[in-house]
């Protein structure tokens, strides 16, 4: 038999690195449909780790899971979500998806200057 094992319309036909992606854009989404215009020009980028990573101590590693830099003339707000580090995280503790999610909300709300729980009341549910 030759031919794809999975048909291209099941999840399990998506790369992880491609699921990871298609989490990010449903957190987006999710934000999107709670706030509208508000953060309707922010970015949110993935990446597989930060940048000058083996310049970074042990200390400063621990949470980092995403980081936020705000608009400036000619340039949305960016957030970006690192795969690696997120995966690692996640690993037996949570679902991937919620935890994209809560760095998602994490990085809007420092952007915003509210609470997590603010930006979205669903944030930390897994945590709980």
């Amino acid at each position: 038999m030759r031919g794809e094992l999975l048909p291209p319309h099941l999840p399990g036909s998506r790369s992880r690195s491609e699921q990871f992606d298609d989490w990010v854009m449903e957190s987006a989404q999710r934000l999107e449909r709670l706030w509208g215009e508000r953060i309707q020009d922010l970015q949110i980028v993935v990446q597989e780790i930060p940048d000058g990573l083996e310049d970074m101590t042990p200390e400063t590693l621990r949470g980092l899971l995403g980081s936020c830099s705000p608009a400036a003339p000619g340039r949305p707000a960016v957030i970006t979500i690192y795969r690696h580090p997120v995966l690692m995280a996640a690993k037996a503790l949570m679902p991937v998806n919620e935890l994209i999610h809560d760095v998602v909300v994490e990085q809007t709300a420092e952007l915003m200057g509210l609470a997590p729980e603010a930006v979205d009341p669903a944030y930390g549910r897994s945590q709980a």
